[in-house]
């Protein structure tokens, strides 16, 4: 007989496997090379038969045993859903990825206008629907370890101890391997493919016992239908309101289950595989549940009368011997549970981390979303916590509820409950008129009913006093828990169903009609029910140039540093390259909340942008979505609306325009003044001089040519000031030739830093990362010599630093090259960093230089080259980058 050494050393060493496979398919993942099989159809078919838990592998047959075929309801429910309303399905997953969801309750809070209030209510019936599953898995390994105790003289099971350790050996798992990514749209690879090699273990398992059943035990499958005949199973009769009530239980769980949600619309990885996924998954259910029928026929046959049906799987290859097969069995048990749970847990803790915790915190920190810091610890810790709490929700069901219910029962409970959430995503999917206050009139009334008709009771141990389920609520007797509305005779289970579902559906239609929906819900509403035709998504958020910076610093805080900077570098060649940060345009706006809410949610990461930004504006697509289904008012309002909103941003932009205008109209004043007193003084020494030339009779050679020499210099600065003029006039009215050709970065660069600090005079230290100074170039080099020039003149000249130091760094990003040039010294004022690319503009007029014309012949410059240059902010000194296509064309 197998003792429990051998069977906890068996565990031990599958669990051992299961961590192996889950690590090295993270790896593979993570290493951005992952194999193909990874990916392919067959992983994500697997992956749904976590729908499979220990109720189907073990209950199953228990049921089958106390019911009959009732049994089979179990799978046809999700059969029918696959085969029938597979294409409901397909709307499902293309709404998760085009939305970014990352549970079903950040779906739910999506499609009502990204409500939090929503999402926390869903949050708290999916956590209290599913505790009663926990507790099923950890109830059936502890039965299971039980038998085998059963039969080892030298050991006992203490069952209190068994599921606290079991419930800690499952979170341990989960917490390593589905919380490794913030981003939850980045896929857990590692729990996917081991959740699908477990599909594989139970099946084979329990395969391998039906097939001993029939042909080890029974001597085969006439005889076997004979016996099958004999037994109580074949005196079975239809209850023909229990199938249809758990029938669709199972359909409606199918769907709504949070570990379903979990792997079919959150891990997929291409809607195409539900194709497959329709008939390979029915296939699955059906070879699965072939050999249910037989093996709790001959276990009623052959067992004492006393053993519990759940556990046939087990004590039939005990009872024969047959020690291998009956630890084969154990095992095909232990992946059904284990699976289960720790699936659940991640998605449950997902939901609690960003609809529950997230929103508590961030409306403690006294700061705003821009302030630097650290979002990524705070949410990984809040979703590890949550899956130890969540596994210590089960083990509290487990000890209160005793563990003494039969596998079904509890799996109906939870089944119910989660089923609350059918009314609304099904009306959120297909009914634009679908409102906030009817989804939480519908789930509040649903759960109200559920908890009272099905959860409180099944709890026993005074939960629910007696006298309640006796006499009703408050002595009413139509509030009898089992007797609603005075209704009696009906099967338990078929009663907490109709009421429940019957209450929640019309709850939310009258909440619906009786509501309007507000305009971003309306929105979201034409994006959930066309999908198809706006996959795009929602559009609506519009920034300016000013919160860019705080939308980096926000984004950095949640995606981290490297993947925030990588988003936004992205988003910069998208719109073309210019600028040291992407314009805060609406589709960026849209782009980016989405990002954040693969870590967040949708509601949190609305909330955080909408912090920042503050605005919205709606685009014509989604208004016409909008307006398939308004009245010619509503319509009209809308209009409206968009056209108020369009003429605050005109007025804003053209305060913004008149300021500047009144900027460079000082600017242009302060330039004429300045521009006079240029010419004017070195006019006035040439004159001053070429008269002392003139009348002076007896001057010496020295003071001749010192004399001369002055009237040189004068000249060259008069010529160097009218160059300046005509270079930018040129440059502005498109009369400029330019000459390209191919040539080093690293060339250009040596003459530019050669040229720049000509006269050694300059303290300036240059450092060069010479790693891309052999990228070929394809354009005017003199022209973009200048620039540089220009650049470095400018560090030179101004850096206020006691060891001035300019660090001139390259880097490729897609089809653009970024040259930055960086110096240690105070930088330029933010107030000055929109007009020193203008003419006449001068940040220090006090202190040595040109008129100002330096930096805009540069843009002009870089702009006739397909490129720019902007001032780079955030750096600890005066900073300006280059920005250069690398697809340009030679000229021939």
């Amino acid at each position: 007989m197998a003792s429990l050494n051998v069977l906890a050393v068996v565990c031990l060493g599958y669990v051992a496997l299961l961590f192996l496979v889950a690590f090295l398919a993270d790896r593979m993942a993570s290493r951005g090379h992952s194999a193909r099989w990874l990916r392919s159809p067959l992983v994500y078919t697997l992956s749904l038969s976590i729908y499979c838990t220990a109720w189907t592998f073990y209950g199953a047959v228990g049921y089958a045993a106390r019911s009959g075929l009732e049994y089979i309801t179990i799978y046809l429910g999700p059969t029918l859903v696959m085969i029938g309303w597979w294409w409901g399905l397909r709307k499902l997953v293309r709404i998760g990825r085009s939305q970014r969801v990352t549970s079903i309750a950040d779906l739910l809070s999506a499609r009502y206008g990204k409500s939090n209030l929503l999402a926390i209510g869903v949050t708290i019936l999916a956590v209290i629907g599913t505790t009663p599953y926990i507790s099923l898995q950890l109830q059936s390994i502890t039965l299971s370890f039980a038998i085998f105790a059963e039969a080892d003289p030298l050991r006992s099971v203490n069952e209190t101890q068994t599921v606290f350790w079991v419930a800690l050996g499952l979170a341990v798992f989960a917490i390593l391997f589905g919380t490794r990514n913030l981003n939850a749209n980045e896929r857990h690879h590692g729990v996917v493919t081991a959740v699908a090699l477990e599909a594989v273990v139970k099946l084979v398992s329990l395969l391998a016992v039906g097939i001993f059943v029939v042909w080890g035990i029974a001597g085969g499958l006439s005889q076997t239908l004979q016996r099958i005949d004999a037994s109580s199973i074949g005196q079975w009769q239809v209850d023909g309101g229990r199938w249809a009530a758990i029938t669709f239980l199972s359909a409606a769980a199918f769907v709504c289950l949070p570990r379903m949600f979990q792997v079919m619309v959150v891990e997929n990885e291409d809607e195409r595989h539900l194709r497959i996924a329709a008939w390979a998954f029915p296939l699955y259910l059906l070879l699965i549940s072939i050999f249910v029928v037989p093996i709790a026929a001959i276990g009623l046959e052959l067992l004492p009368q006393r053993s519990n049906p759940d556990l046939f799987v087990l004590t039939l290859p005990l009872a024969e011997g047959q020690q291998g097969l009956a630890v084969l069995s154990f095992i095909g048990g232990f992946s059904s549970a284990t699976s289960m749970a720790i699936v659940a847990a991640m998605a449950l803790s997902t939901m609690v981390s960003n609809h529950i915790v997230m929103p508590i915190w961030l409306r403690w920190q006294e700061v705003g979303a821009s302030v630097s810091g650290d979002v990524r610890d705070v949410v990984l810790l809040a979703r590890r916590l949550s899956i130890a709490g969540i596994m210590a929700l089960g083990y509290l069901y487990y000890t209160i509820s005793g563990g003494g219910a039969a596998l079904a029962a509890i799996g109906l409970i939870a089944f119910a409950g989660v089923a609350q959430m059918l009314p609304s995503l099904v009306g959120g999917l297909f009914w634009r008129g679908a409102t906030r206050a009817g989804a939480l009139a519908g789930l509040t009334v649903g759960f109200a009913v559920w908890l009272y008709t099905m959860l409180l009771p099944a709890l026993g141990g005074g939960v629910l006093p007696t006298h309640i389920l006796a006499e009703g609520l408050f002595g009413i007797g139509w509030l009898k828990p089992h007797a609603l509305f005075g209704i009696e005779g009906l099967d338990e289970t078929v009663h907490a169903v109709l009421w429940s579902m019957l209450l929640n559906t019309g709850a939310f239609l009258i909440g619906s009609l009786a509501t309007f929906p507000s305009p971003l819900e309306r929105l979201q509403g034409a994006q959930f029910v066309d999908v198809f035709e706006h996959s795009s998504g929602p559009r609506g958020w519009l920034g300016s140039v000013a919160q860019a910076e705080d939308l980096m610093i926000m984004s950095q805080r949640i995606l981290g540093a490297g993947e925030a900077q990588r988003f936004f570098q992205a988003e910069l060649a998208r719109q073309g390259g210019r600028g040291p940060l992407p314009e805060p345009t609406p589709a960026f706006l849209e782009r980016l909340e989405r990002e954040l809410s693969a870590s967040i949610g949708a509601a949190a990461a609305h909330a955080m942008v909408g912090q920042i930004v503050g605005g919205s504006s709606v685009s014509v697509q989604d208004l016409m979505a909008v307006a398939d289904e308004t009245a010619q008012i509503l319509e009209y309002s809308s209009r409206l609306e968009m056209q108020s909103e369009e003429l605050s941003r005109t007025a804003r932009k053209l305060q913004e325009t008149n300021e500047k205008l009144t900027q460079i109209s000082q600017q242009k004043d302060a330039f004429l003044s300045q521009v006079s007193h240029e010419l004017r003084t070195p006019m006035t020494s040439i004159r001053a001089f070429s008269e002392i030339l003139r009348d002076a009779d007896h001057l010496s050679a020295t003071d001749h040519t010192r004399y001369a020499g002055i009237i040189h210099d004068e000249a060259l600065r008069l010529t160097r000031l009218l160059n300046d003029l005509l270079d930018l006039s040129v440059l502005e009215n498109g009369q400029v030739t330019l000459n390209f050709s191919a040539g080093r970065l690293g060339d250009v660069l040596d003459h530019a830093v050669a040229t720049a600090l000509a006269d050694g005079s300059a303290d300036l230290r240059v450092l060069r990362d010479d790693a891309t100074d052999d990228l070929r170039l394809s354009t005017d080099l003199d022209r973009l010599s200048q620039v540089f020039i220009n650049l470095i003149a400018n560090a030179e000249k101004y850096c206020t630093a006691e060891q001035p130091q300019l660090r001139i760094v390259a880097q490729e990003s897609g089809d653009w090259l970024f040259i930055d040039f960086i110096d240690n010294g105070a930088g330029i004022p933010p107030e000055y960093r929109t007009t020193i690319f203008e003419k006449f503009s001068r940040v220090s007029p006090e202190r040595a230089g040109g008129a100002g014309l330096g930096l805009a012949i540069c843009r002009e410059i870089m702009q006739r080259l397909g490129g720019d240059v902007g001032y780079l902010a955030g750096q600890e000194g005066g900073a300006f980058r280059v920005s250069l296509s690398l697809r340009r064309e030679i000229a021939a």
